[in-house]
């Protein structure tokens, strides 16, 4: 299974972008798909998530400011970005909980991480 996040780049402060991470593999179902995001000299943190009944969470910085959404079908997950802040600046991670086919059994796994997207916003 990968996970393939892009969509992240320079953008000033008040702008949008909108990230995309897509899973492939030989995946059967994804319970759960995440951002998260890391500044530079501060740990990971938990942006926002949502689960394959379509609940989502998200953290206090960017509660109102950020969506996220998923597409099941294409096992895709998005996060709309508005307003953006200097302070939203990091490498913004997707994450995902799935199960996937192995040896012809599935298998519940967790912690699957994709390779990154920088998000930088200027003042």
């Amino acid at each position: 299974v990968q996970l393939q996040a892009s969509g992240g780049g320079l953008v000033q402060a008040g702008g949008s972008l909108t990230l995309s991470c897509e899973a492939s593999g030989s995946i059967i179902t994804i319970t759960q798909m995440a951002w998260y995001r890391q500044a530079p000299g501060k740990q990971r943190e938990l942006v926002a998530r949502i689960n394959n009944k379509g609940s989502t969470n998200y953290a206090d910085s960017v509660n109102r400011r950020f969506t996220i959404s998923r597409d099941n079908a294409q096992n895709t997950v998005y996060l709309q970005m508005n307003n953006l802040k200097p302070d939203d600046t990091a490498v913004y991670y997707c994450n995902a909980d799935l199960v996937e086919l192995k040896a012809g059994k599935p298998v519940w796994e967790f912690d699957y991480w994709g390779q990154g997207t920088l998000v930088t916003v200027s003042s």
